[in-house]
C-alpha cells in the first residue's frame, strides 16, 4: 500500500502539535505501509520525504488573505504529484484541500486527521483576516467528502459531528496522539534550567505553547500573580498569532517581574533534549488552553515525569487523570464565539490553587509525575497508534 502523507509541518520546520504528530506517525507507519511525505517548505534530507513545496511565485504578498491563497497553490502542486498512490492522508486545513483534490483526480480514498477545527477557532480571524474563510472552506470540503476522518480524541470526534453534521458518524474514528517515550523521559539534569537563569533548587512551573488566545496564556499570567512566592515560572512561548497578543504578553510579564515574580521567557523553540530537561524539572506543567482537541504537550510533560495542571476541555480529560497524574481545572465558557471563560478571575484563581498545591507538596508532585509517566507508557505509544492508523487505511481500501 502506497500512502501519500500530506502536511504543512515536517522536521525541521515544526511549530505545533500537528507537526510533531506527523513526524512520529510517519516513522512508525513506514513499518506497515509504503509512506511518502509531501510537506511545505524547503528540501528535506529525509528518506520518507518524497517532495517539499513552496507557494507559487505568481501569488505574491504577505497579507493574511494572500497567505491563505499561497497555501492553496501548494495544495494544487501536491495533488499534481500524487499520481500512483493508493491512498492520501492529510493533516490540518493547510493540506486538506490537496488531499481532497488528489482523491478526486486519481479516484483514491482520502483520510483526514483532525488536530483542531477551524469553526471552533474564531480568534484566527485576527490572524488570517479573510484567509480564515478560506481555511474553513478547505477544512469543510475535505472533511465532508473524506472516506474516513480520524479524530485525535473522543472530544474531537464529538466536535467533528457537531460542526459538520453532514458527516456520517461511522466514518469518524478515534486514534489518539502519542509520544516517543524514549525521547521524552525524565531527565534530572539541571544545566538548561541554570543557563536560563533559574534556580534548580526552587519549584518550577512550566508552560510550553504558542502565544495564542487558544492556549490561554493570558489566564496563566493572571494566575501567576497568585503563585506561591517560591515558585518560578518558565514560559517556552513564541510565534504570537498577532502583534497585539504578543504585546499583551510582554506587558503582563513585565508587570509580574516588577512585582518581584521570577519569570523566564524563552521565545525560540528549544531543541528537544533541552525541552525534555525542562519538563523533567517541572514541579508543575500548566496547560490553560480554552480549546484543545487533544493536548499532546500534556502527554509529553507526563512522559517526562511532570505533574500536570490543565483545563478540563476537549481531549485533555482523556489524558490527565484528576488527582492521579495532575489536576483538571473547570472552565465554564462565557458563551461568546471565542470560548473565553465566563469568570476569568475565578479560572485564573483555580489554576493558581492547583499549582500551589503542588508547589507546597513536592512529594505529591513527584508521585503524580511518576503516575503520569506510567500512564503514557501504557496508553500513548506510537507503535500502537501507527497500527491503528494503518487499520483505518485498510478499512477504507476494502
Amino acid at each position: 500500500m502506497r500512502v501519500g502523507l500530506l502536511t504543512r509541518e515536517y522536521p525541521p520546520e515544526v511549530y505545533g502539535g500537528a507537526g510533531v504528530h506527523v513526524e512520529y506517525l510517519a516513522r512508525q507507519l513506514a513499518k506497515h505501509v509504503d509512506v511518502e511525505v509531501h510537506c511545505f517548505g524547503g528540501p528535506r534530507d529525509d528518506p520518507l520525504v518524497a517532495r517539499s513545496y513552496q507557494p507559487w511565485d505568481e501569488i505574491a504578498g504577505s497579507s493574511p488573505h494572500i497567505a491563505a491563497l499561497r497555501t492553496l497553490s501548494v495544495d494544487v502542486a501536491m495533488a499534481a504529484a500524487l499520481d500512483g498512490v493508493d491512498l492520501v492522508h492529510s493533516h490540518t486545513w493547510y493540506a486538506n484541500l490537496g488531499g481532497h483534490l488528489a482523491s478526486m483526480t486519481y479516484r483514491v480514498p482520502h483520510v483526514v486527521t483532525t488536530h483542531s477545527l477551524e469553526p471552533l477557532r474564531p480568534w484566527k480571524s485576527e490572524q488570517l483576516g479573510g484567509g480564515y474563510a478560506v481555511s474553513k472552506f478547505c477544512e469543510r470540503t475535505a472533511i465532508e467528502a473524506a472516506d474516513a476522518v480520524i479524530a485525535v480524541s473522543e472530544g474531537m470526534r464529538a466536535d467533528v459531528l457537531s460542526c459538520y453534521p453532514a458527516v456520517d458518524p461511522a466514518r469518524v474514528r478515534v486514534v489518539h496522539n502519542g509520544v516517543d517515550t524514549d525521547e521524552y523521559a525524565p531527565d534530572p539534569r539541571t544545566e538548561v534550567i541554570e543557563r536560563l537563569g533559574l534556580d534548580a533548587g526552587r519549584p518550577l512551573v512550566v508552560f510550553v505553547g504558542r502565544i495564542a488566545r487558544q492556549k490561554g496564556i493570558a489566564h496563566l499570567l493572571d494566575a501567576a500573580e497568585r503563585f506561591d512566592p517560591e515558585a518560578q515560572l518558565l514560559l517556552c512561548a513564541g510565534s504570537p498569532d498577532t502583534p497585539d497578543i504578543g504585546a499583551e504578553v510582554e506587558q503582563h510579564v513585565s508587570a509580574l517581574r516588577a512585582a518581584g515574580r521570577r519569570v523566564a521567557w524563552v521565545r525560540e523553540m528549544l531543541p528537544r533534549p533541552e525541552l525534555v530537561q525542562v519538563l523533567g524539572n517541572a514541579t508543575a506543567f500548566v496547560c490553560p488552553s480554552i480549546y484543545e482537541p487533544f493536548g499532546l504537550v500534556n502527554v509529553e510533560a507526563m512522559a517526562c515525569g511532570a505533574a500536570v495542571v490543565a483545563s478540563r476541555v476537549g481531549g485533555i480529560p482523556e489524558i490527565v487523570v484528576e488527582g492521579e497524574t495532575g489536576f483538571l481545572v473547570d472552565l465554564a465558557p462565557s458563551g461568546d464565539e471565542y470560548g473565553t471563560p465566563a469568570d476569568p478571575v475565578r479560572y485564573a484563581a483555580d489554576i493558581a490553587d492547583r499549582v500551589n498545591a503542588l508547589v507546597r507538596d513536592p512529594a505529591r508532585a513527584v508521585a503524580m509525575g511518576e503516575a503520569g509517566r506510567e500512564r503514557v507508557l501504557a496508553e500513548f505509544s506510537w507503535p500502537a497508534i501507527a497500527k491503528q492508523t494503518a487499520d483505518v487505511y485498510r478499512s477504507v481500501l476494502g
